[in-house]
């Protein structure tokens, strides 16, 4: 059976501009969120600004909104970055600084060593918020064990007519 990593998208929507004072005390902290997830145990990969390619969006860059994807060994290890560490604090001012109703989180396996596109954490996104948790695409309140290839219908080869 082949290995898997749990990769998580979260997309939100800012209260205001990052140039706004109400969200300073958000911004003054990414880089000590990622920081600290760059060092945490289990973390594996985080897509960085630099990296996204703007081609990729499935339309115009909106600026009030925040994503954020990486990939960890497994769903203990970004559990505990989440919800053990300094990050948690972080995570109780979201009120402050998001669009209430207006974030999405997901999380889903992927083979170890795949890194995933933007364009592919939108699509779970997406099916999380259409088809509900699932083995593809579900949440830390309902989460489903990796399923190997041969297991996953859009993995298996087209058979012949």
């Amino acid at each position: 059976m082949t290995d898997f990593h749990l990769a998580q998208m979260n997309v939100a929507r800012l209260r205001a501009p990052l140039e706004d004072p109400s969200v300073a005390e958000f911004v003054a902290g990414l880089d000590l969120m990622n920081e600290l997830a760059d060092r945490s145990p289990g973390f594996v990969w985080r897509l960085k600004e630099e990296d996204v390619d703007e081609a990729t969006l499935p339309g115009p860059r909106d600026p009030a909104v925040i994503a954020t994807m990486s990939v960890w060994e497994s769903l203990e290890h970004l559990r505990a970055y989440v919800y053990q560490s300094a990050h948690l604090d972080y995570l109780r001012q979201r009120r402050d600084w998001f669009v209430p109703g207006g974030s999405a989180l997901v999380l889903w396996w992927v083979e170890a060593g795949h890194i995933p596109s933007l364009r592919e954490g939108l699509k779970r996104i997406h099916r999380l918020s259409t088809e509900g948790p699932g083995p593809e695409a579900f949440t830390f309140r309902q989460t489903f064990s990796p399923r190997p290839p041969a297991e996953r219908p859009e993995l298996l080869p087209a058979r012949p007519a």
